[in-house]
């Protein structure tokens, strides 16, 4: 057995199972949900390949069952543009903080889950 066959499948520096956790917790959020909670189950499934349009960019990762962490980094700093532009333009940044909170956590910028 290679060390490839007993990794631990990751997204971001989070395991799979921790990323599912988190969408089963986001989904379980009572409703209505804001702009906020949209943008982090969205950020999740994107990132955990249950969703084939990235939440900001509406790119789609080349072949993979879910983006590398190149492409989660990109896609957050990507939501953190559109973030500044919302806070700028005084329109609803609920959203785009979501997906920027979302994937900063999977990518590992921080340890507090949205």
């Amino acid at each position: 057995m290679t060390t490839d066959e007993t990794a631990i499948p990751a997204v971001g520096v989070r395991v799979l199972d921790e990323v599912f956790d988190a969408i089963e917790t986001s989904n379980r959020r009572p409703q209505p949900w804001t702009g906020f909670d949209h943008g982090v189950l969205g950020a999740y499934r994107w990132a955990a390949g249950a969703q084939i349009a990235a939440p900001v960019t509406a790119a789609a990762a080349p072949a993979a069952s879910w983006p590398c962490r190149a492409q989660l980094l990109s896609e957050c700093q990507a939501a953190a543009v559109r973030l500044r532009d919302a806070l700028e333009d005084r329109t609803d940044a609920g959203y785009a903080l979501g997906v920027y909170q979302a994937l900063a956590w999977l990518c590992g910028h921080h340890e507090d889950r949205p």
